[in-house]
């Protein structure tokens, strides 16, 4: 099967021989209908709603505090943990239905969800309620995740399945740029209810573009009974499949680096290196060397492999991640060190989210709504719990976001091992599709 034309912009279902999941069936792939740049831009604004809800906030946390008596300054990673634990653990549910009733529907659905969620928290007026609202926020944000990743897999397979996954993520990793940024300008001009009131906007305007231009992709006979026996062995297949396992691991063991990035790093720039209102300028300088490795990404990996380019990334990413240790362990630690070191592990980061979630997906193309959020449970939930703990040992240095770094980077290789069967930086052809 060839994956470098372009969409053609009709709706009719393309053939692909292409073996599923359990390696015999045959599968179609379809069109997604509109064209491929719209199509690309919707699915990376959705999966950057993510990463919205997240990064907009961080400016804000010492204000939440402030407000709702947050006493325990780590504490406040509460509002950062509470939407991913929604965001992760709801993905395992929504999997299974939308392979059963379609994309379209749980799609507008969780986006719908997620809005309301955004007005729950705008007049919160408690951590409780806040929360609450957090945690409902990222449900409906994982009803969105998992049918936005299905819709790609629907459509795409192999390496142009990789190129568009790169694009998105390209778009996803651009919104931590400019987030931060946004959620300081909100502070200096009104409370922070308002981040949220920019969540809402954000949630309908997608639950718009959505309802009235995304296709349904699933075909009514290719859709699978909301049957025990049937879920069940759908959620086997993908705990079974060793790279699909693999992968999804190692995917948690990264973002587990990443998050504590990201619930350390408010307190590392403003606390640890005084930076102050600066902080979300620096966050952007950092984040944006992410959507530019993902941009070149989305170039190489056709001609490179998704396998080559990843594997490489996650040595780089660990060894960067000790030298982060090292130094302030000696003591050593200063700004200038950290900002090329941490621009230098965003960077790597933008050669494996994309290209391991692309390889988790690979092998489970017959059941690409539960794997989505089998994949995406443990990828994030995990990587939240990872991110939390690391982030409860902050210090006041950054010896604790060095050794995630560093330990989470190791663990992620050895996930890679054990996908591939001890091998790393192999290229994997056969019939169907090329790494």
């Amino acid at each position: 099967m060839k994956h470098d034309s372009e969409p053609s912009g009709t709706a009719a279902a393309t053939p692909a021989a292409e073996k599923g999941a359990s390696g015999s069936s045959s599968e179609v792939l379809r069109e997604p209908g509109i064209p491929f740049a719209e199509f690309v831009a919707i699915i990376a604004m959705i999966m950057a709603l993510n990463a919205m809800a997240i990064d907009v906030m961080l400016p804000a946390l010492p204000a939440i505090g402030d407000a709702l008596n947050i006493v325990e300054e780590n504490n406040r990673q509460l509002v950062l943990l509470s939407y991913l634990v929604g965001f992760g653990g709801a993905q395992l549910f929504f999997g299974p239905v939308t392979d059963a009733l379609g994309r379209r529907g749980i799609l507008v659905g969780g986006l719908a969800l997620y809005s309301l969620a955004s007005i729950g928290a705008i007049f919160a007026m408690d951590l409780d309620t806040l929360l609450i609202a957090r945690v409902l926020q990222g449900i409906g944000c994982a009803a969105a995740r998992v049918t936005a990743l299905s819709v790609v897999r629907d459509c795409y397979t192999g390496r142009r399945m990789g190129k568009v996954m790169s694009l998105v993520m390209m778009v996803f990793m651009a919104v931590p740029v400019v987030a931060p940024s946004i959620g300081q300008a909100v502070l200096l001009i009104a409370g922070w209810h308002w981040i949220f009131a920019l969540l809402l906007i954000y949630g309908v305007a997608m639950m718009i573009w959505s309802a009235l231009r995304m296709p349904e992709t699933l075909a009514v006979e290719n859709r699978r009974p909301m049957e025990v026996s049937t879920i069940v062995s759908a959620y086997m297949t993908a705990l079974t499949t060793r790279v699909s396992l693999g992968y999804t691991v190692g995917t948690a063991f990264i973002f587990g680096g990443l998050f504590s990035f990201l619930a350390m790093s408010q307190q590392i720039f403003v606390d640890i290196f005084g930076l102050g209102t600066l902080f979300p300028i620096v966050f952007a300088a950092i984040a944006i060397t992410m959507a530019g490795a993902s941009f070149t990404n989305a170039q190489l990996v056709e001609a490179i492999g998704m396998r080559r380019l990843s594997h490489g990334a996650a040595v780089v990413y660990t060894a960067l991640g000790f030298v982060v240790w090292l130094l302030a362990f000696l003591g050593l630690e200063n700004f200038w060190a950290f900002m090329i070191l941490a621009t230098l592990i965003m960077t790597s980061f933008g050669f494996l989210g994309a290209n391991f979630n692309a390889m988790a997906m690979e092998p489970l193309g017959a059941i690409a709504g539960t794997a989505s959020s089998v994949i995406g449970t443990i990828s994030t939930l995990g990587g939240a719990i990872l991110g939390y703990i690391m982030g409860q040992l902050f210090d006041g240095t950054t010896q604790p976001l060095g050794l995630a770094y560093t330990v989470y980077g190791l663990c992620a290789i050895g996930c890679i091992l054990y996908a591939e069967r001890g091998r790393m930086f192999h290229a994997m052809h056969d019939k169907q599709s090329q790494d």
